[in-house]
Order: C-alpha cells, then structure tokens, then sequence
C-alpha cells in the first residue's frame, strides 16, 4: 500500500492491519502512517483555525472548528443523493449552523424546543441517510458546538461571511468526490421515504428530540457549559443501529470524562505553565491513534478543559465537566429508555404487523 493512501485510512483500518501483520517491518509502517496522520491532522486543524480566526475574529473560532471536521468528513460521506442537491442542501445546512443557535441565545424560552428540535433534525434528516458513516455524529456536535457559542451582531455578519467561505471549499469537494455517486436520486426522494416505523427514521427523531429537550434544559436552567451536557447525550443517542439498550455507553462515557478529566488535571499541575497551551493538541495527537470509545471520550476532554481552564480555573473546569457529563448522560439514559418504550408500542409493533 502506498503511504498516501496509509494516511487516508481510519485508525481503527490501520490497527486491524496491523493486527494482521506478521512483519515487524510492515507493523512498523503502519504504525509510522498513523503517526503522521495524527500529527498532519492536528497540524492542518492548528494552521486552519488560526487563519480564519485571524481573519474573521476569535469570536468565530467555533465555526472555523467546524468547517476544519466538515471538510475532514466530506471528503468520504456524501448525503447519499445527487450532487447538485446535495449542494443546495449544503447551503441550508450551514444557514441552521449559523442562524439556529443565534437565535436561540435571544429567543423567549418557550421557543426553544421547537427551534432547536426542527434545527437539529433537518441538519440529520438533510445529511445522514446512513448513520453509520458517521454524518450525524459530525453535524451534531456541529449543532450543539455553535449553539455554546453563539454570536450577534458584527461577529454574527462576519460568521456568515466565514460559512460562505466554507461553503465554497465544501462544496467544491463534495462536487470533486462525489459528483458521480446516487446520480438518480434526488432530495425529494428521501423526503417520500420517511417512514417513522424505519429504524434510520426513528433514530432521527429521537436524537433531535433527545438533543433539544437537554439542550433547553441547559440554557433554562443556566448550566454552566451545557454544551457539554449536549455533547454528553447526543453521543448516547448517535448510537447505531438504533436501540433502546445505551446503558453501555452510558457507562463508558461516565468512565471516559472521568479518566480524561483526571489525566488532564496531573499534567496541568505537573507541566509548567508555559507548556498548558500544547495540551490541547496533545489530546488531538492521541486521539488520532484511539479507536475505543472510552479512549475518545478521554482525549476530547483535553481540547475542551484547555479552554475551560481559562474560564473556571482548572479545579473549576474539571468538576464542570465530569458534572455535565454526568447529567447530560443521564438524561440520555432516561429520556431513550422512556422513548423506546412508546416507539416500540406505537411504530415498531406496527412495523411487524406490516
């Protein structure tokens, strides 16, 4: 195999093979691949974020880490439909970016649900017909990300100018990889097949609906970060094929933010203060090499603690986070056990009737 083609590959892809190996030489080398593949993306990401902060404020970092992940992610899954609709609703998909969680920062509470239940369920309905691939993961971090950090006024302008900017890099690459792919399908295909009695259809709507009761829950209660408490069970909910078992999950994310929160903490008191800043892409290097998802939860704690040290303190910073994890993964729990019960009663017995 060539070492491009190396670096194109996942983790997970590279640790098989080289579970398969009986070289060490050839063990080596795909050890070597996943190495520079970890250090080019933290690289790439440093380099990215940076110009687009520069240049449309600091106050839109968020979008330029979302726009990095999105090219990341399109290069490999498209939305499953033909191209040109696919760019229209590419199009769309950054507007929610860029207007839902604005609007939701200045809206009366009583909107929220509606306004982030119809917001995040288009972004997933518009670009995961395969939950599988990994789309819904990505735009709804995406979601939940923006929605924590929202913005008026010019750095609102500005934002849009910066998700038109990521709309013409996106898009040319979805058009460059994908023009050729679902040539006969087109958008309001997908739109007549919804069918709630479907498992993708029904995974959907309870990751929207999961996500936009916590996410109204955070910012009604005022919870500190509940971007975090988001992210905590929007990650139980993505879990595909759709179950209504996530009590694994729920564990592992608990044991995850714990164990990074920790590991976070004993290096930030051990290393001097002039090396904190390179903690957070050290958690990007290790993350690249992890495939279990104990081991991601851990790793994406140190991006995140890197910027709430700064705001709460380090002792601050960690106990928010293990908290909002903690309750964002309950409420996940609940909420899935208590929506796959009337799933099951309501479309899944009808599903076998059929």
């Amino acid at each position: 195999m060539k070492f491009y083609d190396a670096l194109q590959l996942d983790p997970a892809i590279l640790k098989r093979k080289i579970a398969a190996c009986d070289e060490k030489k050839e063990k080596a080398y795909y050890w070597f691949a996943m190495s520079v593949r970890s250090v080019l993306i933290v690289a790439a990401a440093i380099i990215f974020i940076s110009l687009l902060s520069s240049v449309f404020g600091t106050d839109n970092t968020p979008m330029g880490v979302v726009l990095f992940c999105m090219i990341l992610g399109i290069r490999f899954v498209n939305f499953e439909y033909c191209v040109k609709d696919s760019l229209v609703t590419l199009l769309a998909v950054l507007a929610i970016l860029v207007l839902a969680p604005s609007a939701a920062a200045v809206i009366p509470e009583v909107f929220l649900i509606p306004l982030h239940f119809a917001a995040f369920f288009a972004l997933l309905y518009m670009t995961t017909q395969r939950p599988e691939m990994g789309n819904g993961g990505l735009y709804s971090f995406a979601y939940i990300y923006l929605t924590g950090n929202p913005v008026t006024g010019e750095a609102l302008v500005r934002r849009i100018f910066l998700a038109l900017v990521g709309y013409l890099i996106c898009g040319a690459i979805l058009f460059a990889k994908h023009r050729d792919q679902h040539t006969a399908t087109r958008f309001h295909h997908v739109v007549r097949k919804f069918d709630l009695s479907t498992p993708i259809h029904l995974w959907q709507l309870r990751m929207a609906l999961g996500v936009s009761l916590v996410m109204t829950a955070g910012q009604v209660f005022g919870v500190e970060r509940f971007m975090w408490m988001g992210f905590a069970c929007a990650s139980l909910l993505s879990e595909y094929p759709y179950s209504g078992k996530v009590f694994t999950r729920f564990w592992q994310r608990i044991v995850g933010a714990i164990a990074g929160s920790l590991a976070f903490f004993v290096l930030y008191l051990i290393l001097p203060e002039s090396l904190h800043a390179l903690m957070g892409p050290l958690g990007g290097l290790c993350l690249g090499f992890c495939t279990d998802y104990r081991y991601k939860t851990a790793m994406n704690c140190f991006g995140a603690l890197m910027l709430g040290a700064g705001i709460y303190g380090i002792h601050g910073a960690v106990i928010l986070r293990v908290v909002d994890t903690v309750l964002g993964v309950t409420f996940g729990l609940i909420f899935a056990a208590l929506f796959h019960r009337v799933a099951a009663v309501r479309f899944l017995s009808r599903s076998i009737e059929e």
